[in-house]
Parts: structure tokens; C-alpha cells; sequence
């Protein structure tokens, strides 16, 4: 079976959700072709195909447009039915002269599935699948689903008609899914994201020290909850905590000076440090040294990091939001805590710190074995094997 997944840039080495994926299904026997946008990387796993540039220059672009139409003269057929399709959605012409450039690479793939890694990608791509004679799948993730629509009202009313299939990385985004308007009736899958359980379960669990170390990785915006997260650290601080906790992610330069500037505001300096973006191998190496890790976000579609601090054995808090309560057992593998408040979070943060060893000893050890047993890479293979193979 010969599978397109299009994403928006290759994936990068540590990315372990797409690279499994794809190795799981060509271990299967599938053919797999990634699709991405003009991205300077190269991907190694399979055959990589860019989208055509869009350029500023008027005659550069015109240019561009000339040899990607005549390299589109033996896939005609599929054009014309593209054509076709888009005039019954009564697309003006000129529209459709510029999403036949930029969907040429598509069209000119042969395909048993069109696979969009997010559902924003298959904007103005919704009847690509059915003019090159594929079946669609989409994928749904936290963004496409809790903010994109919130901008974008009915953006995906022609995607629901056309998709053939969907994955969806939690329930929770599913039952968001069905309010946006997709039909109940769709065929779907669940599966959530996994980690490579046999590296991460070698990390041993660290000691308690004198001071906690707290971890958190969330982009610098406001989605990841980073105004309740700074309000909490100064709450810990009033109550005497000794602690430091340092925050993996990045941001625009408006954002990291807001985020700082409140630092300082609270006094916190010498107890939040705000790290910037890492790589893969360097946010392990700090979960590694972390006591606690906290999420604070207002939603997540499910949070690789998350998981990945339970495979770690780390006890880790977050709000009961969006797919977090898929991904935390409350009270057995982390604690959710029930309403965004720092307040709230600041006591339960106080809770886990005061437990015996031993109570926090059975939590990591469950969290551990959870992740081990339900959130592993081969599963996850197994499960995208089935996705593609299974009657519609």
C-alpha cells in the first residue's frame, strides 16, 4: 500500500511520533512518500517531496508556475477531474490555476491514501485525495481543533464532507471534532502518541534534594497557562518552598519579554528560569534532574512531554484539560488538578511535595509501568497498520 502523509516540514530527529510512524508501517510492507512545505531539511527515512515556492516577484513567480504546469502535463487526467471538482465548489478559475501549483506535487502522486498529519494542512487541499483516486485521512492534534476554529469559524465544513477516515491523538479532540460538525458516522481511530519506553524507563528516578526541581515544557504563549505558572511559582514562594523551576520553550520576542518582565515583577528570578527552546536529547537530560514535572496549559491535545515525564518516573501535575486527562490516571499515575487556578495548583504541588517516599516511590513506579504498557512505540505501529488496512 502506497501512503502520502503531508506535513509542514520534515520531521527533525527527536520527533519520535512521525519517525515511529513511518518506520512501523514500512516494516509493514507500506510504501511511504512525505509531502512538506519548501523546508531547507531533508528527511531520510523515505522518499521527500517539497510543495512548489511561493514567490514575492511577480516574473519569478509566473516562472514557477510555467515548469510546474508543464511537469503536470502527464498527470492531465487528474488535473482536469481537480478542475472539475474545485468548479463545483464553484472556485473561481484563478483560484484554481493557484491551488493546482501549489498542490502539483500531490497531484501528481499515486496514492492508496492521502494522509494530512494536521487538519489545518488540508485547507484548500480537501479534494486532492479524490482527484488523484486516494482515500483521505486526517489527523486531528490540539491546535487544529481547540484554537484554529476559534479564529476560523466553518473552516473545515468541506474537509468533514470529504474525509475518508480520522485520527485523532485523544477523545477528548474527537468530541470537539463532533461539535465543529463532523458526522458521528465517520470512521475513526484513537491513537495517542507514544514514547520509546526502553530508553526512557533506563532513566533512574532522582533523589529528593533540598531543593525541588520543578520542570515544565510549553511554548512561551498563552495557551501553556505561563501567566498562572509564574502567579503559582509565587504563591510556592510565599509558602516557604524551596524550589527552582525551569521552563523549555520558545517564543517571540514580545512573548519572552512579557514572561520575563512578570518574572521580575514577582521577584522570582532566583526561582524561575526560562530556558528557551532545547533539543530532544536536552529536555530528557533536564527531566532526568527534575524532582516534579508541572503542566500548566489551558488545553493539550495529549502532551508528548507529559507522557514522557511518567515514563521518566517523574511526578507530574496538571490541569484536568483537554486530552491531559487521557494521559495522567489521576491519582494513581500524576494528579489533575481540577480547575485552571494557581491557586489550586500551588496547593497540589504543596501535597506532593509533603508525601512519604513511599507513596511517591508507588506513584512513579505506576506512572511508569502505564506508560509502558499502554503508550508504547509498538502499539502505536501495530494500531497505524490497522488505520490504513481496515474496511472502511
Amino acid at each position: 500500500m502506497k501512503i502520502v502523509l503531508v506535513l509542514s516540514s520534515p520531521p527533525g530527529y527527536s520527533e519520535t511520533f512521525f519517525r515511529s510512524k513511518i518506520k512501523g508501517l514500512q516494516a509493514q510492507g507500506h510504501e511511504l512518500i512525505l509531502v512538506t512545505g519548501p523546508s531547507q531539511r531533508t528527511f531520510d527515512l523515505c522518499k521527500h517531496i517539497k510543495h512548489p515556492k511561493r514567490y514575492r516577484n511577480m516574473l519569478r513567480q509566473l516562472a514557477a508556475m510555467f515548469w510546474v504546469l508543464l511537469g503536470l502535463l502527464p498527470h492531465a487526467a487528474k488535473v482536469y477531474r481537480y478542475w472539475q471538482l474545485e468548479r463545483k465548489q464553484q472556485t473561481p478559475a484563478k483560484r484554481i490555476l493557484e491551488k493546482i501549483y501549489l498542490n502539483a506535487r500531490l497531484l501528481q502522486c499515486q496514492a492508496d491514501w492521502l494522509h494530512f498529519g494536521f487538519a489545518s494542512m488540508a485547507l484548500d487541499r480537501e479534494l486532492v485525495a479524490e482527484a488523484i483516486g486516494a482515500k483521505m485521512a486526517v489527523s486531528l492534534r490540539g491546535y487544529d481543533i481547540g484554537v484554529y476554529p476559534l479564529k476560523h469559524p466553518q473552516a473545515y465544513d468541506l474537509l468533514w464532507k470529504k474525509v475518508d477516515k480520522l485520527h485523532s491523538i485523544s477523545k477528548d479532540l474527537l468530541q470537539k471534532a463532533y461539535a465543529l460538525g463532523l458526522s458521528k458516522n465517520l470512521p475513526y481511530q484513537i491513537i495517542s502518541p507514544a514514547v520509546d519506553v526502553d530508553k526512557l524507563a533506563a532513566v533512574k528516578i532522582s533523589n529528593r534534594q533540598d531543593k525541588i526541581q520543578l520542570l515544565s515544557v510549553a511554548r512561551l504563549n498563552w495557551i501553556k497557562g505561563l501567566d498562572v505558572l509564574i502567579e503559582t511559582a509565587y504563591q510556592l514562594k510565599q509558602k516557604g518552598l524551596n524550589f527552582h523551576w525551569k521552563v523549555i520553550g520558545g517564543g517571540t520576542a514580545a512573548e519572552n519579554e512579557r514572561y520575563a518582565y512578570h518574572i521580575y515583577e514577582k521577584q522570582l528570578k532566583d526561582f524561575i528560569s526560562l530556558l528557551g527552546p532545547q533539543s530532544h536529547g536536552q529536555t530528557l537530560a533536564r527531566m532526568q534532574k527534575a524532582h516534579l514535572y508541572i503542566q500548566s496549559s489551558y488545553t493539550e491535545g495529549f502532551c508528548n512531554a507529559l507522557l514522557e515525564a511518567q515514563a521518566m518516573g517523574k511526578l507530574c501535575v496538571a490541569f484536568n484539560r483537554g486530552g491531559i486527562r487521557e494521559n495522567i490516571q489521576d491519582n494513581y499515575s500524576g494528579w489533575l488538578v481540577p480547575e485552571i487556578d494557581a491557586e489550586q495548583l500551588t496547593n497540589q504541588i504543596m501535597q506532593v511535595c509533603a508525601l512519604p517516599e513511599s507513596q511517591r516511590r508507588q506513584v512513579q513506579q505506576q506512572a511508569q509501568q502505564r506508560v509502558q504498557s499502554q503508550f508504547n512505540l509498538e502499539q502505536q505501529q501495530k494500531a497505524f497498520h490497522q488505520f490504513y488496512t481496515q474496511a472502511l
